[in-house]
């Protein structure tokens, strides 16, 4: 399998795992298409058209796609953060004579980073799908995301790129597709372990690989609004979706008869809006959950006999 194949495999993946119902996939890409028809000829060249086929604004092909459709994945160096000191230690690596066919990042980076709150549109619909009417969903993200739009113009987006167009490494990002896989086996793991307090939120997840080395690294899962006997009631994993959402979004989870949210971690003033709406919380932890998402990534990976090495938070568990 060629490097640029594999992504467009993780692409694909994310996609078959999306949270929201696949007409509501479909209707990111057919905005896209349609955008790009309507755009006279001379700005086409500009209009990214992965657009066209990946609904993810978060996870893109940043440097060298031509290069990694050549090149066969034999080993990707995989990182939640990526900058310019992980780009030349792949480097490094590779003058001291092992593989790195590409270097991954989670989190976006290059042109995946100014539009990535695009995808927190994905997320009125799952607060959707935990009873909140879509209206209400809808009217709280908007401004959230014009927000987290305006705090993204400022970043220095193509640093690690550039670094790694210099050494000619491909790099590309895996955001939301990873993401969604930690989200869907975090329903998963509360459907088939039924916790009842918070403690037993905490002990099911430290039955995965991942949460276990986070707990021996001194980052358990740990609950920060309510207590260990404090009863789950309905229990929400938000774990996709960009980034954190609105706070007033508690209020209206509270309407809707959720009694807890399990997240990988949250902004104090979420906590404090958790805490007035009597909401319980429990951080997860965000290396552990991002490794979570990445290794069942991995997994469809190694299926391929795509080997990843982790590095910069992640770290390698095999469910194969």
């Amino acid at each position: 399998m060629k490097v640029y194949d594999a992504y467009k495999l993780a692409i694909e993946t994310g996609i078959r795992h999306d949270p929201r119902p696949k007409e509501e996939v479909q209707i990111v890409l057919d905005e896209a298409r349609e955008a790009y028809e309507k755009l006279p000829e001379d700005e086409k060249a500009l209009f990214d058209e992965e657009r066209l086929w990946n609904p993810y604004s978060d996870s893109r092909f940043s440097w060298g796609a031509d290069m990694a459709k050549r090149e066969k994945a034999e080993r990707l160096m995989w990182g939640i953060d990526i900058g310019t000191g992980e780009v030349l230690l792949a480097d490094r690596l590779r003058e001291r004579g092992g593989k790195v066919s590409a270097v991954v990042a989670h989190h976006p980076v290059g042109m995946s980073k100014t539009p990535f709150p695009e995808v927190m549109r994905m997320q009125a619909d799952m607060f959707h799908g935990a009873g909140v009417p879509i209206n209400i969903a809808e009217g709280l993200m908007k401004g959230r995301m014009d927000e987290v739009s305006r705090n993204v113009l400022g970043s220095n987006y193509n640093q690690p790129v550039d670094a790694a167009r210099l050494l000619e490494i491909p790099m590309f990002n895996i955001h939301s597709p990873a993401d969604n896989m930690v989200d869907e086996r975090m329903g998963e793991i509360f459907e088939r372990e039924r916790p009842k307090y918070l403690e037993d939120i905490v002990k099911a997840l430290l039955k995965e690989p991942e949460f276990a080395q986070a707990a021996r690294y001194n980052d358990p899962p740990k609950i920060i609004v309510g207590g260990k006997k404090s009863r789950c009631g309905k229990i929400v994993a938000k774990m996709t979706g960009g980034t954190s959402g609105p706070k007033e979004i508690y209020a209206a989870l509270a309407q809707a008869g959720v009694g807890t949210v399990v997240g990988m971690h949250f902004p104090e003033s979420h906590v404090e809006e958790a805490k007035r709406c009597n909401v319980n919380m429990v951080v997860s932890g965000h290396m552990a959950s991002d490794s979570l998402g990445i290794n069942l990534i991995c997994d469809v990976w190694e299926k391929k006999g795509i080997e990843v090495l982790g590095c910069s938070g992640f770290t390698r568990f095999s469910r194969n």
